[in-house]
């Protein structure tokens, strides 16, 4: 492991090129500003301009046909920008989605800000706005490479203005509301336009096509003209109160609810927040999209409860997506149902140019009716800078069970980890190494792994191998892998394994007006037990060809040979068990994906071939179609047909109607329908949600829950809910 740390650190010390190139000054300004889309003011007239932006989409290789001019500026209290943004086809609809805040980027006109304010590669924030004004904000975390965190909220204004050329932005964003250091004078930007009426984006600072446009490895320089003014006091109290009703069906029984609860944001400087919660209630957010699954295995769903939102990386990133010490929605949650919490406390950010920490713990109240006893998590993190791009990484989760208020000894997980996160300064290289442990009654093991990646414009490397031993537990965390189902007995077995998983991806980009890529990609991946026996193989090639427009086919080929530790039903449908033992077969796929920008568009999916002892064809997709831009009808449909022998055939339906309406920038309606046989459940969602005041909501949400095959209710609940953010 010593051997691999010092070769990967060898490598970026070689190929670590400050990819910053343009500089902006940022001056403070001498006169009000007044927030109306006009930019009359003399400091907008003063402000030094960011242009002539580079073309990332469809090509790279020189500059926008869209132009964009942008200036920042500042006082006491906020940080302005303003764009110009040009269109020579104003008479032409804009490609929107909808008005509702959090809106998609890369499918929607818009102007996008990105900043690393601690210059450290690895952290940011993004505000974006469309033409009609309606806002977007996000977190950016692991240096931008997957992109922006849209789930974090926060108080920003904007101002959109049209005239015959363009349309002019506008922006406020108040210090108290970004995490920054006051004495750090150069920050890291970008910025970036979406004309998609001729299909462009366009950069500031020239971003690779092959890389995100939210990558801070590709930012620009923003040097200021002083240091930034301290924020101040930032203290925001967001109480809430709720009203509503549950009815359960199934045991006859019916409830009324009446609460209220609170969350408290309190900077502790420009750069470290402390937040607050006291009974939370997250009724109000979006429900999860439920998927088909036939594997043996538990899915992965993200965190969507604002509590656990900033800074969400320090916690949540460490290890791998299966390999997880610490997965938030552990705590609150147990298969689905709703444990409640009784307070937590959070403190997390930067305490100087190289460290940042996260501490957090939270008291779960525990339930009599899923028989769990009550809980309190515990978790600290802290990371060190190494270099540019990369750091240093360590972790304590604490997870203590209570028995009538006092601590149960024999109920406790604990985990300490260390993980080593590198990259270099171009983006080309990234890598991971950790090492975890585990402690729980009479029981301690531990996981372990590697990933190393070379990204350039035409070759994809990737290295990955992991480790899990059999006794390591991670009872806040997510490893689906180590636990196997045993029907017969109906109990969990947990065994230790290997994994192994390189691949290879060629790019081409050919200059040709109609395609914009060929992607062609192998990989192995596979599974072992601790003798090396094989428990699951798979070789997979795909060939991708993406369209300028931005529509995509792709096919897939794979040859499965898998392991059953256990007599399992592979359709999950109490068919007859296959026996323990080995069964490999091989798969065909078909996907195509119509251009997202067309107002109707949609997906389609196809995949036949061997499965196991029998066959299996699957097919879905998704249609969409835009009211511009007031909202959005969109089906989501999968189908597997499953023929085993002696006539045990499956057919598994999962079909997800859903409307989002947006009648202003206020007022939103949603309703999302989920028919899903393999579970028996149809579910309705329909949310209301009225935004009387920046950050302040009401919402109206409707739930019931049916019997698929016979539409028998099983419950129903009805709840209102009043959030209002208040700034001291």
């Amino acid at each position: 492991m010593y051997r691999i740390l010092f070769i990967i650190v060898f490598i970026f010390s070689i190929h670590s090129v400050n990819s910053q190139d343009r500089n902006l000054i940022i001056k403070k300004a001498i006169d009000p500003i007044n927030l109306d889309g006009q930019l009359n003011e003399t400091s907008w007239a003063n402000a030094e301009a960011a242009k002539d932006f580079y073309q990332r989409y469809p090509i790279d290789t020189g500059f926008s046909i869209t132009k964009t001019v942008v200036k920042m500026t500042f006082d006491e209290h906020n940080l302005y920008v303003s764009a110009i943004c040009y269109d020579d086809r104003m008479n032409e609809d804009f490609v929107v989605t909808s008005l509702q805040r959090d809106f998609s980027f890369p499918v929607s006109d818009a102007f996008a800000i990105f900043f690393d304010p601690f210059n450290d590669n690895t952290n940011g924030f993004s505000f974006s706005v469309n033409p009609y004004g309606v806002q977007r904000e996000g977190l950016i975390e692991s240096a931008g490479t997957y992109g922006v965190s849209t789930a974090w909220d926060n108080k920003w204004f904007v101002e959109v203005e049209h005239f015959k050329e363009g349309w002019i932005v506008e922006m406020k964003i108040p210090f108290k509301s970004i995490r920054y250091k006051e004495d750090l004078n150069s920050w890291g930007i970008n910025f970036s336009r979406n004309n998609l009426k001729i299909n462009e984006n366009s950069v500031w600072n020239k971003v690779p096509i092959n890389f995100n446009v939210a990558t801070l490895n590709f930012t620009g320089t923003l040097n200021w003209d002083e240091s930034p003014p301290d924020a101040g006091s930032n203290v925001a109290v967001i109480p809430y109160s709720i009203a509503g009703f549950h009815s359960d069906y199934i045991a006859n029984t019916s409830k009324n609810e009446l609460d209220l609860g609170l969350d408290a944001k309190i900077a502790i400087s420009s750069s470290l927040n402390l937040d607050l919660t006291i009974n939370p209630d997250f009724s109000n957010v979006d429900v999860d999209q439920q998927v088909t699954n036939l594997s043996r295995f538990s899915l992965f769903f993200p965190e969507r409860r604002q509590f656990f939102i900033e800074n969400s990386d320090l916690f949540g990133r460490f290890g791998f997506r299966n390999i997880r010490p610490f997965f938030s929605r552990r705590i609150g949650l147990y298969d689905g149902a709703k444990v409640p919490i009784i307070g937590g406390a959070r403190l997390s950010g930067k305490i100087n140019e190289n460290w940042r920490i996260g501490l957090m713990n939270i008291q779960t109240e525990g339930s009599s009716d899923l028989s769990l006893e009550a809980q309190n998590y515990s978790v600290a993190a802290f990371q060190r800078q190494i270099g540019e791009s990369s750091n240093l990484s360590a972790i304590i989760v604490n997870q203590q069970g209570f028995d009538r208020n006092k601590i149960d000894i024999s109920s406790f997980n604990r985990i300490v980890g260390l993980d080593y996160n590198m990259s270099s300064s171009d983006g080309k290289w990234r890598g991971k190494l950790f090492y975890h442990h585990s402690f729980s009654p009479n029981k301690s093991d531990y996981s372990h792994a590697s990933w190393l990646m070379y990204k350039t414009r035409k070759l994809q490397i990737h290295w990955n191998h992991e480790y899990v031993g059999d006794n390591f537990r991670a009872e806040t965390g997510f490893v689906p892998r180590i636990q196997n189902y045993n029907a017969e007995t109906q109990e969990y077995v947990y065994n230790a394994y290997w994994r192994v998983e390189p691949s290879l991806e060629f790019n081409i980009y050919p200059n040709a007006n109609f395609i914009n890529r060929h992607s062609f990609l192998f990989s192995y991946d596979e599974y072992f037990n601790v003798d090396f026996s094989s428990n699951e193989r798979t070789f997979s090639n795909r060939y991708v060809m993406r369209l300028t427009n931005q529509s995509e086919f792709r096919v897939v080929a794979k040859q499965q040979k898998i392991y059953l530790p256990f007599k399992t039903d592979v359709t999950f449908s109490d068919n007859t068990p296959l026996d323990t033992g080995y069964y490999s077969f091989s798969s065909i796929s078909f996907k195509y994906k119509s251009s997202p920008i067309n107002t109707l568009n949609f997906d389609f999916f196809t995949n036949y071939g061997q499965y196991y002892t029998g066959n299996k064809l699957t097919y879905g997709g998704n249609i969409s179609y835009r009211i511009q831009p007031y909202g959005r009808m969109s089906i989501d449909f999968e189908q597997n047909n499953i023929w085993m022998p002696n006539n045990e055939n499956v057919k598994l339906t999962l079909i997800s109607p859903r409307f989002d309406l947006t009648f202003t920038k206020k007022i939103f309606f949603t309703t999302f329908i989920q028919y899903n046989t393999q579970i028996n459940n149809v579910n309705i969602n329909a949310r209301f949600q009225y935004r009387f005041k920046p950050m302040s909501d009401v919402f109206l949400v409707y739930t019931d829950n049916y019997n698929s095959n016979i539409f028998g209710i099983k419950n129903r609940a009805l709840v209102i809910k009043l959030i209002y953010w208040l700034n001291i």
